[in-house]
Order: C-alpha cells, then sequence, then structure tokens
C-alpha cells in the first residue's frame, strides 16, 4: 500500500504552513504585550482577561467556531464593520482562517509569555531604572533577554497549534481547496472518502513534524538553561 502524498496533500500543507506563519507573527505581537500587562497589573479586571485568554483551551472548538463565525457574518458585529468598510466577509477565507486561528491559539502563546515575564522579578528592573532606563529601554534590554525560553516557547506551541487546528478552520473556512483547505481538513477528507492510504500519508507526515516540533523545543530549552547557568 503506497502512502505518497498527492498534490492536494502538499497544497493542503503549504497552506498550512503559511496560516501557521502568519498568525504566529500576529499572536506574538498581540500576545506580548498582553501577557506584560497580565504578569505587571494589580487591576481587578487580571483574573477576568485571564480567564478570557484561557477560555479556547476548555471550550469545544466547534463552539468557539460557532460564535466566531456568527461574529464575522454579515449580521455579526465583526462582519458589520468589516462589511461597512468595503473589506467584504472573512468566513470561507484565508484572512478569516488567520483570525479564527488568532484567537484559538492566544492561551499557547500568552501563557508561557505570561511565567516568563513573572519569573524575571522586580530587581532587575529596578536596576535598570536606576541608571535611567525608560520603561520601554527596560523591556528590551532587560526583560526580553530573560525571558528568550518564554519566547521561544511560545512561538512553538503557536505554530504547531496552529497546524494541528481542525474543528475552527472547519467552522470558518470550509473545505475549499488552495484557499481554506488545511492538512487537517485534508486528512478529514481522505477518511471521509475511505481513502485510508493518503490519509495515513499525511497523518504520518503530520506525526513526525508533531515529534520534531516538540524535540526541537526540548533541545533549545535545555540549551539555554545551560547558557543561563
Amino acid at each position: 500500500m503506497e502512502h505518497v502524498l498527492t498534490i492536494e496533500d502538499w497544497a493542503a500543507i503549504g497552506l498550512t504552513l503559511r496560516l501557521a506563519s502568519v498568525v504566529t507573527l500576529l499572536l506574538l505581537l498581540i500576545g506580548t504585550p498582553l501577557a506584560w500587562w497580565l504578569a505587571r497589573t494589580q487591576s481587578w479586571l487580571k483574573g477576568p482577561m485571564a480567564a478570557l485568554v484561557a477560555l479556547p483551551l476548555v471550550l469545544p472548538p466547534t463552539v468557539l467556531g460557532f460564535y466566531l463565525l456568527l461574529a464575522m457574518g454579515p449580521h455579526g458585529p465583526l462582519g458589520m464593520v468589516m462589511q461597512s468598510l468595503g473589506l467584504g466577509l472573512l468566513p470561507f477565507t484565508f484572512s478569516g482562517l488567520v483570525v479564527a486561528s488568532v484567537f484559538y491559539s492566544l492561551p499557547f502563546v500568552v501563557q508561557p509569555l505570561h511565567n516568563a515575564f513573572e519569573s524575571v522579578g522586580e530587581m532587575p528592573l529596578e536596576a535598570a531604572a536606576t541608571l535611567r532606563a525608560g520603561p520601554i529601554d527596560r523591556f528590551f534590554s532587560v526583560v526580553v533577554p530573560q525571558a528568550r525560553s518564554g519566547f521561544i516557547t511560545a512561538a512553538v506551541l503557536g505554530f504547531a497549534h496552529t497546524v494541528g487546528e481542525f474543528g475552527v478552520v472547519l467552522m470558518i473556512g470550509g473545505n475549499i481547496p488552495d484557499k481554506t483547505r488545511v492538512v487537517s481538513v485534508q486528512i478529514y477528507d481522505h477518511v471521509e472518502t475511505l481513502n485510508y492510504a493518503h490519509a495515513h500519508g499525511l497523518s504520518a507526515t503530520m506525526v513526525a513534524f508533531s515529534f520534531a516540533v516538540l524535540l526541537l523545543l526540548f533541545f533549545m530549552r535545555r540549551s539555554l538553561q545551560r547558557a543561563a547557568t
């Protein structure tokens, strides 16, 4: 039995990697200030905001996808804003997949960053402040170097989690070749058509990819820990 990947499989892999790359970049841009605020604030909003960020961890993906679909639809708040700007609707588009994936993978980026920022402590920041370093200078010269492992963990987990999405992307993107058909949906298609050989080939590829990502994360974190000591 052959397990050769088809042209459609490679197209799905390419789309998935493009989606994961874009989403990871956006997650780091959004998650970094959010995680920093959660690590530093004493506001009463910290608890509700932390719970909101972690919500995708406990919600079924189809539930999150359903409400995102309503929000992005023609009568939803996000959909109405998009239409008023003349940008069109997000469901069943690559941009829609990006927005949904950012929501779904957010805790996998924010939580490692949050833990890394909290581990920095106050003393290095106070020492930098005595040298007249401003808040932005202190963040980039003190916090970022000490939180490198957190950034690496966040980027790897955000990327890997986006690659493995199914329920949310199926609800928001559907199954449009070369536009929204990612790897998980392609595997589902193979199984639905009883094409187990190709499903096995693509699934085995993703198992190998996932293992390689986790192994890379392990060695990178160990390397940083050795460098720190």
